[in-house]
């Protein structure tokens, strides 16, 4: 049977199930008001780890296969997932002791149960049913103890990290080589996430996050499911600090890593693996101090030994998280590898009279957050921002020769001279009728993930083509700027464009640029960006702070008159966005103001020097977002101005 055929019969058995009492299963929506009403009055409790817990089964190459595997040509011990399938009544049972030991959430059996991982044992045409069994299995336990106890347990449908990495190339002599492709996670975590939905899950947690793009990946597939089925989870996100670095594999710091997965609004965000709780306190207490969201712990039990056992005792361990639970840092704990049911029962027993952390109501409000491996924060205090503009082609001769001839390392060090020279953000653009831009973009953005002292900063996706847009999203971890869309083609492709850079979790430029055509004075300038903010607000769920107009910089003394107002017009148009557009940015492309004396620098240089004088002082602590290119000349202007004064 095909595993479409499969997907057929689970689907229609998911429409009609119904729990032992005859009555429908909670409401998704219940479930996250149910969640969140316990969730303010204790602290709740997540389970220990399955991998644990098989090991101690000690269970035979015969056993994983089980009847209906019996003859499958790969061997399959150690693959726990399988167990779902094949030893079912083995898996209840482990949840049934987690929940009896004070457990109010339990995992599914899902850790590797993505396409990805199955295809190491030949079995990713059981992916879907493997999702499904689990959710369905874990469900059955759940409602068994939720009926005898009373207490509302959920299932947590788990989605791990797969064993391929979208940031870090597996070859060394390959900076910008990767293994597995965006799209090929979304497919994968798609056809996981259905399984879970249609199984029965609760929740999803996206969990063991050593990648933060693996897991945008994944909360790409979530939100895509989500709108197939008309159906809403609670999402959980729960990343991996893999060292005292305080930093995810990719390097990605957990304050960045909270910005870069943000836009799929988790219900709860946290820390699970890789640390006992000894160790990850710091890190908790950060993803404390800088969440709106309820926070969840579960660390290993303490850190491997020599034999690669874990050797902490339970007692040992809910010392540790009750004594962030005492602290206000917690909402949700439980355990990872090592942990068992005692450990899940002496944990509940130590938090019972703790009282669960109090949600801020605000984390610097009023900010935009983007990052690159660390977080960048652009708000009412920032006076602009200078992005470099040498990793573009039409910026800089040099960058786009260098991208020609395929010498991309070279190409590199453009992007790092900028870093190293101040530069807060990087634009990368490479529309070149003499490029492929989709291969061109994909490349360099790898290659920039491999240098932490360049990628360390937010990145400018730029293009004219969307296609090269989408190509950089979908190899950046971080949480980026796109510049830009407009309503040039209309309403319909406007609003296409902006749900899928919204999905990806960037923020965006805009243009001043509608169907009649571009925008030259000021009440036309706003006009357009008023329709373009109330679009983005309301049809697409945009934050106000993650949109950024560009009301054109047009250039003066062209010989025209109509063209010598052009600069007032900029400036009049950012008056009447900032003062109607709550929370709206304003970016300006400085050079294009003095384009009539190209080859004229010190021409260029004063009027560039006057033109944002009054720009910024119009714009008081207004953000403006200015080129790299402008940033030496806007420095000496400013050394000057300050002489004057002395």
């Amino acid at each position: 049977m095909s595993n479409h055929h499969y997907i057929d019969i689970y689907l229609i058995q998911f429409i009609f199930q119904t729990d032992s009492e005859g009555s429908a299963r909670m409401d998704h929506m219940d479930v996250k008001a149910a969640l969140q009403k316990t969730l303010s009055q204790r602290i709740m409790v997540m389970d220990g780890a399955m991998g644990t817990m098989i090991q101690r089964l000690k269970l035979t190459e015969e056993d994983f296969r089980g009847d209906e595997l019996a003859d499958h040509h790969k061997p399959l011990s150690g693959n726990n997932d399988v167990l779902s399938i094949t030893q079912p009544a083995y898996i209840k049972d482990i949840h049934l002791q987690y929940l009896r030991a004070g457990a109010d959430f339990i995992e599914t059996n899902t850790f590797s149960s993505t396409t990805i991982a199955q295809a190491d044992y030949a079995l990713e045409h059981l992916a879907y049913r493997l999702n499904y069994e689990s959710a369905r299995i874990a469900k059955e336990a759940v409602e068994e103890v939720t009926q005898a106890t009373g207490v509302r347990r959920y299932v947590a449908g788990a989605l791990g990290p797969t064993n391929r990495t979208l940031s870090i190339s597996p070859s060394v002599e390959q900076p910008e080589f990767r293994n597995i492709t965006f799209d090929e996670l979304v497919s994968a975590y798609t056809t996981q996430a259905q399984g879970l939905i249609e199984g029965g899950a609760d929740v999803l947690l996206v969990e063991t996050i050593f990648d933060t793009a693996n897991a945008k990946a994944a909360l790409f597939a979530i939100e895509n499911v989500f709108t197939e089925l008309n159906t809403t989870l609670p999402i959980f996100v729960s990343g991996t600090v893999v060292d005292l670095s305080g930093r995810t594999l990719s390097g990605q710091m957990s304050e960045a890593f909270l910005i870069s997965t943000s836009h799929a609004n988790p219900l709860a965000v946290g820390l699970n693996c890789a640390l006992g709780a000894n160790e990850m306190r710091p890190f908790i207490a950060n993803i404390s101090l800088n969440t709106t969201d309820y926070v969840l712990c579960y660390p290993n039990a303490g850190l491997p030994n020599t034999f690669g056992e874990y050797d902490e005792t339970p007692e040992m361990t809910a010392g540790y998280i009750k004594s962030f639970a005492e602290d206000g840092l917690v909402n949700i704990v439980g355990g990872c590898c090592g942990t068992t049911p005692d450990h899940i029962q002496a944990i509940a027993e130590a938090v019972k009279t703790c009282k669960p952390r109090e949600l801020p109501t605000a984390i610097r409000e009023g900010c935009m957050k983007l990052c690159g491996l660390e977080p960048m924060y652009v708000g009412k205090h920032t006076l602009f921002v200078n992005i470099g503009e040498r990793c573009n082609v039409a910026g800089s001769r040099r960058f786009a020769r260098l991208v020609r001839e395929g010498k991309y390392e070279e190409a590199l060090n453009i992007a790092k001279e900028q870093v190293e020279s101040g530069a807060q953000i990087l634009d990368i653009n490479v529309d070149d009728g003499m490029l492929d831009g989709v291969s061109v973009m994909s490349t360099f953005v790898n290659y920039i993930s491999s240098e932490p002292s360049i990628s360390k900063v937010p990145l400018c996706i730029d293009s004219s083509n969307f296609a090269v847009v989408e190509a950089g999203l979908k190899c950046y971890q971080g949480r980026c700027i796109v510049n830009s869309i407009s309503l040039k083609e209309g309403t319909e492709d406007f609003l296409e464009k902006a749900r899928i850079i919204r999905q990806h979790g960037a923020a965006v430029v805009v243009m001043a640029f509608d169907e009649v055509g571009q925008a030259t004075d000021a009440a036309r300038k706003y006009e357009i960006c008023e329709r373009a903010y109330w679009l983005l607000v309301k049809e697409v769920g945009f934050d106000s702070n993650d949109i950024i107009f560009d009301p054109n910089i047009l250039t003066i003394a062209t010989g025209m008159k109509e063209h010598d107002t052009y600069g007032v017009e900029f400036i009049d148009s950012i008056k009447l966005i900032k003062g109607n557009l709550p929370g709206a940015r304003v970016s300006g492309g400085v050079s294009n103001f003095s384009f009539s004396f190209r080859g004229i620098e010190n021409v260029r240089q004063a009027m560039h020097a006057v033109f944002l004088y009054h720009a910024i002082k119009t714009m008081g602590l207004v953000v403006a977002l200015l080129h790299y290119s402008v940033v030496r000349m806007l420095w000496l202007f400013s050394v000057h101005y300050s002489s004057q004064k002395l």
